[in-house]
């Protein structure tokens, strides 16, 4: 046997195994998908007021429903007008969103403080023209509250589930 044929036998062999391989691979494909939503915008269209209470020795609670009704302790009296704090969302419509506020806010006047425990009305809605939310709270108010007029400040936050 030549050189030659040798060298095309070894080249032939060769060729035969790299095709067996060749013979065993397989290929497949997968698409691509994205979803693109629309940031989510929150206004504030009202804020919660408990409105003016009036204190004595004993401490009390002003309830404001998250329809703004006002519940007021037997210790306590209430006037004025009182309204939950209202929120419109924008987004994605047909999307869900989850809905959450503070658990309470600390209200202030100079060195005196209350606070308020905080209930949104919903935890999730689908979102639509017109999509809203409110959150209502308790105000806690101790037994000959100082006067003032008292102030804090509170978050929402409204994510895309």
């Amino acid at each position: 046997m030549t050189i030659k044929t040798k060298i095309a036998l070894a080249a032939s062999a060769a060729a035969m195994m790299f095709g067996a391989s060749s013979a065993q691979a397989a290929t497949a494909s997968a698409d691509a998908t994205a979803t693109i939503l629309t940031q989510i915008q929150v206004t504030k269209t009202a804020d919660l007021n408990f409105g003016t209470v009036v204190v004595g020795n004993t401490a009390g609670t002003v309830a404001i429903s998250s329809t703004g009704a006002r519940t007021c302790g037997a210790a306590l009296a209430c006037t004025g007008t009182t309204t939950a704090a209202a929120f419109g969302v924008t987004g994605t419509n047909g999307q869900t969103v989850s809905v959450s506020s503070d658990a309470s806010v600390s209200l202030t006047s100079g060195a005196n403080s209350m606070s308020a425990s905080l209930t949104p009305s919903v935890s999730s809605l689908t979102l639509a023209s017109g999509s809203a939310f409110t959150v209502g709270g308790t105000l806690s108010v101790a037994a000959n509250q100082a006067s003032g007029n008292y102030a804090g400040t509170f978050n929402v936050t409204v994510n895309y589930n």
